[in-house]
C-alpha cells in the first residue's frame, strides 16, 4: 500500500514546473500557434502572453497543447478567447497574437483539487504530497452557488479559474485520473488499490448540503459516483484507447458509456466485444 502511494506522490511532483516557450509559427486562422519545447503532454492548458512594454505583460488567449512531436519537439497548441479577467471596467487592448509572443504552460500545477468518495481515500491519497491541495469544501460552495449538485464540466473550469487550481484528480475503481482542470485532457492514471467502503455523493466533502437549482443540467442530485465522473472524463477523452479498455473491462454499469469513444477501430473491436462476428 505505502509503495503505491509512494509512487502517485512522486507521480505528483512531476506536473509542478511552468512551462514557458516562445510561439514560432501561428496558422492561417489564428486559431493555433507553434511552439518548441524538449517535453510536455497533450491536454496542457495555460496562455499566450504579449509584451507590452519591457517588464509588462498582457494575456491574449487561453491555450491547449493538441500535439507533440518527440522527435522534432515541436507542440501544436490550440487558442482561444481568453475571458478569465473579463471586466468592463478593465482596458480592452487589440493585440493579436503573433511570433515572438510566450506560450505559458501548465500554470497552475502547484494547486490541485481531489474528488474522492469519501474522507479516508480523501486524506490516504493527499496527507504526504507536497501539492496544494485546494479542499473539496470549495469546489462545493461553487457548486451550491451555481445549484449544481451534480458537478458539472464548467463547474471544473470556474474553480480552476476562481482558485488559480492547474490540476483535477479524480479517483475511480483504485486509480487516480489526473487532469488538466480547464482542458480535462487525462495528463496520467496512476494506479491506488484502496478498499472503498463507503461514498458519499457527490464527493467528499464536510458542506452538508449542495444547494440545488429549480431546473436544467446539473440541478438533480447524483445518484451514482462512478459512472459520473467516467462520464465527464470520456467526454474530454474520446479517443483514448487506454481509458477505453479500462471502461470496456469494467463495471456492467459503464458498458453504456462505450458508445461515448470515437477512435479508428471502435466499432470492429465493438462486434468482437458483443460477438458480431
Amino acid at each position: 500500500m505505502k509503495q503505491v502511494f509512494l509512487f502517485f506522490i512522486i507521480a505528483l511532483e512531476l506536473f509542478g514546473n511552468v512551462v514557458k516557450s516562445p510561439v514560432i509559427g501561428i496558422n492561417e486562422d489564428a486559431t493555433e500557434v507553434t511552439i518548441k519545447v524538449e517535453k510536455i503532454d497533450v491536454g496542457v492548458s495555460g496562455f499566450i502572453v504579449h509584451e507590452i512594454a519591457d517588464g509588462h505583460t498582457t494575456i491574449l488567449k487561453n491555450a491547449v497543447v493538441t500535439s507533440y512531436d518527440e522527435g522534432s519537439k515541436i507542440a501544436k497548441v490550440q487558442i482561444s478567447r481568453y475571458n478569465a479577467l473579463a471586466s468592463s471596467a478593465l482596458p480592452d487592448g487589440k493585440w493579436e497574437v503573433k511570433v515572438g509572443d510566450t506560450a505559458v504552460l501548465a500554470f497552475g500545477y502547484t494547486r490541485g483539487i481531489l474528488i474522492a468518495p469519501n474522507e479516508e481515500i480523501y486524506y490516504k491519497i493527499t496527507k504526504n504530497s507536497k501539492l496544494q491541495w485546494v479542499h473539496p469544501d470549495i469546489f462545493a460552495t461553487v457548486l451550491s452557488f451555481n445549484g449544481h449538485p451534480t458537478p458539472l464540466r464548467s463547474d471544473f473550469t470556474q474553480m480552476s479559474i476562481d482558485s488559480s487550481v492547474g490540476l483535477v484528480f479524480i479517483f475511480l475503481d483504485n486509480r487516480v485520473y489526473t487532469l488538466d482542470a480547464k482542458s480535462f485532457k487525462i495528463l496520467a492514471i496512476t494506479d491506488a488499490k484502496v478498499e472503498q467502503k463507503e461514498v458519499s455523493l457527490p464527493f467528499y466533502t464536510r458542506v452538508p448540503e449542495i444547494d440545488a437549482a429549480w431546473w436544467g443540467e446539473g440541478s438533480d442530485e447524483l445518484e451514482e459516483y462512478e459512472p459520473h465522473y467516467y462520464e465527464l472524463i470520456i467526454k474530454a477523452n474520446p479517443n483514448d484507447k487506454t481509458l477505453y479498455e479500462i471502461v470496456k473491462n469494467g463495471n456492467e454499469k459503464l458498458k453504456d458509456l462505450l458508445d461515448e469513444f470515437d477512435f479508428e477501430g471502435k466499432k470492429d473491436d465493438r462486434k468482437k466485444t458483443f460477438g458480431l462476428f
